[in-house]
């Protein structure tokens, strides 16, 4: 029995052992296989084959969550740009790509893009610098592959936008008669991959982070030698208490990494390492671990790291305190270094710095902020405007001193009160507001009136207070502020009103604040008033413009931009680049340049070819009105109505007059009119600005022509057959075949006059050069040109056919070869 016990447990135990062994195994294998660290597809988007035509452009959101690892984009485009050859593409025919975080690019700003010939480096089709696009926008040509990886070590989590633009500069925004520069189709796959857990980081998410746990308390501790303790204590509402946990201990030059969240507008981060020691002791007692230098490198959004971050301290020796953080995730690394050097080289490797990481986050009480929580901070909270538009709002404070009803509120009664302040040189006061998810493509309009003088500067900042030393855009005075920099614009503002737009704002919390110049009473008695109001597009598109409202490519953002008239361009149509007299020139020269239908339009009447005559007098008309349309003189029908109209009866004039040259009966004239007109109103309506329209009008008039000639041969040289004359021997039927191209030899060349013939050509030829010609800039005088030479072309053709009479007379004459005779035969035996 006990024999039987042992071997069942003997049998047991081997099966334990094999399915431990078998368990191991497989995640041995899957170790293996997988890697102790794994990244998973967050999301994947491909976009199928786009056309961007000329100074077009779309916009693609891609959204990298915070646990995100990397974001991989390919694209390939028809696009054959070398990079020799980018210098010497004008800008506005230059296709781009252009990355920025947070909002909508917008190239046509950069001056330093419109001005520079060289946009980026560029390395083997990919692209280096990209630690430039955590701060602002980047552009780089399009390429024929496109292919670009960017980690979480590079850019930050959040809603990242990318531009796609055929062309930039003020004329990208022009209304144009015609674009014939070059169109480009793309097409691209981007790809988000994600670490498992928010404690993974790095490109692998082969990188630990470690949270710091957090905890409220209601006093500031002087225990942090602070001098302002005191005053914070009568101020603070609260503190934020993180720290590690456990002590930590790494090696000189090792890494470690941590993370902690600003939820709110905050006054002050303080990180400070405490009980720092070394894992190791000495005999003598004479190593100072305060000569460690503990290293700590602070970042918002990303890891830090020696040669990239925000702020750095040795907080072994003072804290590292960063004045009103941002909003948002907040990455820290603590990298010991040169620990051996300090302490005298006596270290052994296994030597360990050890340490308590702690962080202070100093909140003020509701209403407060700045420097001693002392100065005012309001929420401002959105109001529709009536008939306003997605996304198209003033933004109002939350305070029961000012009056809901009006878009302007005072700012006498919010301003901070300078008794209350020990110094009145740093009076501020505060705005805090919020920009919705998708409204990225809204322009912020801030403006501050006064009836003397506005005794206020303008600094704001995104996800944090702003300062004197930390800001994104200020407004000084009409000589001081960020004029000039991306993003913002401002406009007509003087001593008694601030007015300026920050442009494709970014999502997410801005604040403002107001420094007060003059805190005297004098000055406090002026009343000054201020509006902040979410718009479209800035200043209506300057009253030269149609706002138009998109989306982009994932449909999730609304962007607005301006459609610009004839005169104007720039993202707000505010640059003239045509001016007033210049346009007065441009109307007459286009609409009295269709005077020249007058000619081929006589003619037909006088050889009462009536239904050519309708066509061109139809043609010079519509062509006058559509351009007298178009430069903004007469409208009586919509534009797409004149536009086709116009185009329609020009192709119908060309073919018209190729119809005319030929010898058609009236039945088959009409026959042939109804066809054209259906195949060029099909042209007129799909693509009418096409480029290969004008081949395609000029192959249909020469088929019209090749088949009237044929019918005519056809009907006049029928009596010319083999059948009738088969019994002539060889030598008569060369005979006949001779006389018979002889007489079709002398017939084609009594049926034209050659030299309206030759001047037709010499007016096509040039017709054609000033189509080739026509430019955005220049296309006024060409497409004149145009107008005039095409219509002379179509008068001196319709002038090179000969009277009926006279090719009737020729071709009647007796033909002196013998070879005729069958065909005068047959002519008496028909007219018996």
């Amino acid at each position: 029995m006990a024999s039987n016990s042992i071997l069942c447990s003997s049998s047991h135990l081997h099966l334990s052992l094999f399915v431990l062994f078998f368990c191991l195994f497989v995640h041995c294998y899957s170790y293996g296989e997988l890697g102790p660290y794994t990244s998973f597809t967050v999301s994947s988007f491909s976009y199928p084959p786009t056309t961007i035509g000329p100074s077009g452009f779309r916009y693609i959101r891609v959204e990298m969550p915070p646990w995100f690892s990397s974001m991989s984009i390919a694209m390939i485009s028809n696009v054959e740009l070398a990079a020799g050859d980018i210098e010497k593409v004008p800008k506005i025919k230059l296709p781009l790509i252009c990355f920025r975080a947070g909002s909508l690019p917008l190239p046509d700003v950069n001056t330093s893009l419109v001005d520079s010939a060289v946009l980026a480096p560029l390395y083997n089709g990919s692209y280096k610098g990209i630690q430039a696009l955590q701060s602002s926008e980047q552009c780089y040509p399009m390429q024929k592959n496109f292919t670009i990886k960017l980690t979480n070590e590079q850019i930050s989590p959040g809603v990242w936008y990318f531009g796609l633009f055929n062309g930039i500069g003020p004329t990208r925004t022009q209304s144009k008669m015609i674009n014939r520069s070059p169109s480009y189709t793309f097409s691209a796959n981007i790809t988000v991959e994600g670490c498992p857990t928010l404690t993974m980081w790095g490109p692998e998410c082969n990188q630990t982070i470690n949270p710091l746990s957090c905890a409220l308390s209601n006093s500031y501790s002087a225990a942090d030698n602070s001098s302002e303790a005191g005053l914070y204590n009568q101020t603070l509402e609260y503190v934020i208490s993180c720290k590690n946990n456990f002590g930590t201990c790494h090696g000189d030059g090792e890494p470690k990494f941590y993370s902690l969240d600003v939820v709110g507008v905050s006054q002050e981060l303080k990180i400070l390492a405490k009980d720092v020691w070394l894992n190791v002791t000495f005999s003598n007692n004479t190593k100072n671990v305060s000569d460690i230098n503990l290293m700590c490198y602070a970042r918002h959004g990303a890891i830090p790291s020696e040669t990239v971050h925000d702020y750095s301290s040795n907080i072994n020796k003072s804290p590292l305190v960063i004045q009103f953080p941002k909003v948002g995730s907040w990455y820290i690394t603590i990298l010991p270094l040169n620990v051996s050097k300090e302490l005298g080289g006596s270290l052994d490797t296994d030597t360990k710095v050890c340490y308590s990481l702690e962080s202070k986050l100093l909140e003020c009480p509701e209403g407060k902020a700045g420097a001693n929580c002392t100065r005012e901070i309001y929420t401002l909270q959105t109001s529709l405007r009536k008939g306003s538009s997605y996304f198209e709002y003033y933004y109002l404070p939350v305070s029961e001193k000012v009056s809901p009803d009006s878009a302007n509120f005072p700012l006498d009664p919010l301003s901070t009160n300078s008794s209350h302040v020990g110094q009145p040189e740093e009076t501020w006061t505060y705005f805090v507001m919020d920009i919705p998810h998708g409204a990225a493509g809204g322009n912020m309009h801030i403006r501050l009136n006064s009836d003397e003088k506005v005794n206020y500067e303008v600094y704001a900042r995104y996800g944090g207070l702003p300062s004197l030393a930390s800001w994104d855009y200020f407004y000084s005075n009409r000589t001081s502020s960020s004029d000039g920099s991306m993003f913002f614009n401002l406009y007509n503002s003087s001593e008694d009103k601030v007015d300026f737009y920050i442009l494709y704002v970014r999502e997410g919390t801005w604040s403002f604040g107001l420094k007060h110049l003059n805190t005297t009473s004098d000055a406090l008695k002026v009343p000054t008033s201020m509006s902040v109001s979410l718009e479209r597009c800035p200043r209506r598109c300057s009253s030269h413009g149609k706002c138009e409202t998109a989306l982009d490519a994932s449909g999730l953002t609304s962007y607005s931009f301006c459609s610009c008239d004839r005169d104007h361009g720039g993202f707000d149509c505010s640059i003239q680049l045509v001016t007033p007299h210049g346009h007065v020139w441009q109307s007459i020269f286009l609409i009295a340049s269709n005077a020249a239908a007058a000619l081929p339009a006589f003619w037909a009447l006088r050889q009462k070819a009536l239904a050519e005559w309708v066509i061109f007098t139809s043609s010079g008309i519509a062509s006058g009105i559509y351009h007298a349309c178009d430069v903004g003189t007469w409208c009586p029908l919509g534009f797409g109505v004149l536009q086709f109209m116009d185009f329609w009866l020009s192709f119908m004039a060309v073919v018209s007059t190729f119809v005319y040259l030929g010898t058609f009966e009236d039945d088959l004239k009409r026959a042939v009119h109804t066809v054209v007109a259906i195949l060029t109103a099909l042209m007129a309506y799909t693509k009418a600005t096409r480029p290969a329209n004008i081949i395609l009008v000029m192959v249909i008039g020469a088929a019209a022509l090749l088949i009237g000639w044929l019918i005519e041969l056809s009907t006049r040289f029928r009596s010319f057959s083999f059948s009738t004359g088969f019994s002539l021997n060889m030598i008569e039927r060369l005979q006949a075949v001779k006389g018979w191209l002889k007489n079709l030899i002398k017939t084609i060349i009594t049926r034209f006059r050659w030299g309206f013939v030759l001047a037709g050509l010499v007016a096509l030829a040039l017709a054609a050069s000033s189509w080739v010609l026509e430019t955005s800039e220049s296309y006024w005088i060409w497409h004149s040109i145009w107008h005039i030479t095409i219509y002379t072309s179509s008068f001196f053709f319709l002038c090179s056919k000969a009277s009926p009479v006279t090719t009737v007379e020729t071709e009647n004459q007796m033909p002196p070869n013998g070879a005729y005779e069958l065909t005068r035969q047959d002519s008496f035996s028909r007219g018996q």
